[in-house]
């Protein structure tokens, strides 16, 4: 009860979020926080002889629940500094406008953000925070693009982590909460019929996972 001409105290009297939504809200702006930091210490890395480039970020939705994973950039990704830039980009969106996933569920990342001559130089340090990469965005799914980019995942410390294995369009259990589908690299699948068929053959395991997910 309340005395006579005293205000109520508020219902949420230490500013906690009261509902699911601003729950979402406020887990969605952490996530953003947690992106833009992540980004200015890639830019501000010491570690890859990379000079004067800028690094090749990710984007998409902070809290995607799918995660792209590409090993390393094309032309066009280092000239823009965003990952699955260019062509990959465009022949990923019409694969997922063809699957009928929503282009805002989906993160794209490298494992090699510094736009080195050679994929090999990047600093072994620098290519490991893809793991708190993972962390901020907490996919439901990681689709792994090839063989290189197979063998980075499979030597991060992941908590719970298990080793993926080679086998296209196998939906495979990375951790408790994070499947992971590997398919061939997509960058290698631009200009040749049998690679396209090999690739999209695999990602079309995406749609009816995709189609399969709880609306919620």
């Amino acid at each position: 009860m309340h005395s006579q001409g005293q205000a109520p105290l508020p219902s949420n009297p230490g500013g906690m979020p009261a509902t699911d939504d601003e729950i979402r809200e406020k887990y969605l702006e952490r996530a953003i926080r947690e992106l833009n930091a992540f980004a200015r210490d890639l830019q501000a890395c010491p570690h890859c002889p990379r000079g004067q480039v800028m690094p090749v970020l990710g984007s998409g939705h902070p809290q995607a629940d799918i995660f792209l994973l590409k090993h390393s950039a094309r032309p066009a990704e280092v000239e823009e500094g965003v990952a699955f830039y260019g062509r990959t980009g465009n022949a990923l969106m019409k694969s997922l406008k063809r699957l009928a996933i929503d282009p805002l569920a989906v993160y794209g990342t490298l494992c090699v953000k510094c736009p080195v001559p050679d994929p090999a130089m990047a600093d072994p340090v620098c290519v490991a925070r893809l793991l708190e990469e993972l962390a901020i965005v907490q996919p439901k799914l990681v689709v792994v693009m090839g063989p290189d980019a197979l063998a980075v995942i499979n030597e991060l410390e992941i908590p719970l982590g298990r080793e993926l294995i080679e086998a296209p369009g196998e939906l495979q259990r990375l951790t408790p909460s994070i499947e992971a589908l590997y398919v061939p690299n997509i960058d290698e699948a631009l200009d040749e019929e049998d690679a396209k068929r090999e690739f999209w053959a695999a990602f079309r395991v995406l749609g009816q996972w995709w189609a399969d997910l709880p609306p919620y």
